[in-house]
């Protein structure tokens, strides 16, 4: 494509170095730049894209967007920022393709992964050709791709719409995020039905307030033709009165007579988002119960982990107190004994959860270990004194906090390992190891 129409999509205060020239695909990682590429100079946390520019050059890039005019010679679209230039770029460049594909997307705190698995199943059932994009497993043409941000990076996003297309996909069943809301990551994505789950606290490091967590979710609504809403979230009550038009269903819908195989009051509230979600696309209900029925389980979301033990074992993503509390009120219905947690908060997040988290903990299990989850550039042991309080047991290690949690249990309790679901590394010190609660949990019981 050629610069031309690029900078007509992004609309550059000033264009330096002004020559016509080419562009054969997009980058905003340097590493990623091949011949011909326009590279995107994006300001990170740790890096400065500007700062990377002359390797992106020397590896092929035939020009830059920037947010200052750098001392190369190559065309520069000088923008506000390069983040944000992205999304318009990226549409221009791969065609528009939400345009052709039928995007559905889940939006809310809690409940979009399953209520995305859900989704994707249901659309299959009814001949709908589904891709699926969610923080633990992508599929595009029905084969696996690897996964990684909930919401993709802009080029990265409009990249793998248009390979859908490519492998024969009509629809797309999608996480939107808050975050990549903020970002201008979904900037551009037409949404064929976009549905809201719940706003609990969380990524408050990011956004500051719960009004603002609010704005970049209901941002997205303005680029849907229909809305869905649970309406018995005060959250989604007020999106509602703001959009009108929009379908609604409650976490108690009846279900009819569809047999939900998930476990978990929060499932069936997953379960009747999905079914809403399902109608406002026209699905007919005997292929949403086809395909809500073909769901056995979602990795790491309230998942078994089976050895042999006389008593339950369950792995769920729970990492809000309102998930974490959904999750041990669930457990409770499982088996007649008592309830052991082991739980955690991630570092370099929203602290104000922590002690919140703690306190569910507390009331709703019958003995709670505080442990390691995530802690990234933080001290494992402050988190935990934070989400612990003082009153609640801490065992750091989170191998022998599980094991001491597996230890103490006996018939019929249930033992729940929450915090990282499906992922299979820890985030420690700039550092990602090696951990999985599910193998860690069968290791110990085997």
């Amino acid at each position: 494509m050629e610069l031309e129409r690029l900078a007509a999509a992004v609309r550059p205060a000033q264009i330096a170095n002004a020559a016509p020239v080419d562009v054969a695909d997009l980058a905003y990682d340097s590493r990623a730049v091949t011949p011909g590429s326009l590279f995107f100079c994006v300001r990170g946390a740790r890096v400065d894209g500007h700062e990377l520019a002359p390797q992106a050059v020397e590896a092929g890039a035939t020009a830059l967007v920037v947010e200052r005019p750098l001392e190369l010679p190559v065309p520069q679209l000088v923008v506000t920022s390069a983040r944000e230039a992205m999304a318009p770029a990226a549409v221009a460049f791969f065609g528009d393709p939400s345009a052709e594909l039928a995007v559905v997307a889940v939006t809310g705190t809690n409940g979009k992964t399953t209520t995305a698995f859900l989704l994707h199943a249901i659309l299959d059932a009814a001949g709908r050709r589904p891709a699926l994009l969610t923080n633990i497993e992508r599929r595009v043409g029905g084969e696996p791709r690897p996964t990684g941000l909930n919401t993709p990076e802009a080029i990265d996003l409009q990249r793998l719409f248009r390979e859908m297309l490519g492998a024969g996909d009509a629809s797309c069943v999608m996480e939107a995020t808050s975050i990549a809301s903020a970002q201008g990551r979904l900037d551009g994505t037409r949404f064929a039905v976009l549905a809201f789950t719940n706003l609990t606290q969380d990524h408050l490091d990011f956004h500051g307030t719960m009004e603002e967590y609010f704005a970049a979710k209901r941002a997205l609504f303005d680029q849907t033709e229909q809305a869905v809403i649970n309406v018995g979230d005060e959250w989604g009550r007020r999106l509602a009165r703001e959009l009108p038009g929009a379908v609604t269903f409650t976490p108690d819908d009846d279900l009819g007579e569809i047999g939900l195989r998930l476990r978990g009051a929060f499932n069936r509230a997953n379960a009747a988002g999905a079914i809403a979600t399902a109608r406002a696309l026209g699905i007919d209900d005997q292929a949403i119960r086809a395909g809500i029925e073909s769901v056995s389980g979602v990795p790491g979301r309230f998942e078994s982990v089976e050895a042999g033990q006389p008593f339950a074992v369950i792995v769920d993503y729970a990492h809000t107190p309102d998930s974490l509390a959904n999750v041990l009120r669930a457990a409770r219905t499982v088996d007649d004994g008592r309830v052991i947690v082991v739980f955690g908060a991630g570092g370099d997040r929203d602290r104000d959860k922590r002690p919140l988290m703690g306190r569910a903990a507390a009331e709703l299990a019958d003995r709670a270990i505080v442990t390691t989850d995530n802690p990234r550039s933080e001290d494992p042991a402050a988190i935990a004194a934070e989400v612990a309080e003082g009153a609640l047991e801490v065992i750091v290690d989170r191998r022998e906090a599980i094991a001491t949690a597996l230890a103490d249990a006996g018939p019929g309790d249930v033992v729940v390992i929450a915090g990282k679901g499906a992922d299979t590394e820890m985030e420690l010190d700039g550092r990602s190891i090696p951990f999985d609660d599910r193998v860690v949990a069968r290791e110990l019981l085997t």
